[in-house]
């Protein structure tokens, strides 16, 4: 009866050991986005880190997938620190929020393609605008 009870707890170490490492990698992932966000946007990320903040389900196309926001800081002017938000569906990036130039507001930019990423992004004011 031990054999089975150590055979648990050893799947459960295992289990534990999987998640750290699945998210460890996803952080990775992320941290290189916002890098790239920064470079794009002419921002510095500032502590050269993201931090986990949520995790989401959000509805897409009649289905729902996990969503996971990090939090991290960006500055204009080496100076100000302003807070930043990155939301990863998978490896690719859903979302994110920037400060708007000059001001601390943050302006947020959905993917409208969450498979392909590049120049096919759409600010929420200009999506407004539209509408």
């Amino acid at each position: 009866m031990s054999s089975f009870t150590d055979l648990f707890w050893l799947f459960v170490l295992g289990a534990g050991i999987g998640a750290w490492y699945k998210l460890t990698r996803a952080r990775e992932i992320a941290a290189r986005a916002a890098t790239g966000l920064c470079k794009r946007h002419g921002l510095q990320l500032l502590d050269q880190s993201v931090g986990l903040r949520a995790i989401r389900l959000q509805g897409v196309d009649g289905g729902r997938r996990l969503e996971r926001c990090y939090g991290f800081d960006v500055s204009h002017d080496g100076t100000s620190r302003h807070a930043a938000r990155l939301w990863m569906a998978g490896n690719e990036i859903a979302s994110f929020s920037l400060p708007l130039s000059g001001a601390p507001e943050l302006e947020t930019v959905v993917a409208t393609d969450p498979g392909v990423y590049g120049g096919n992004v759409v600010s929420l004011a200009d999506r407004r605008r539209l509408n």
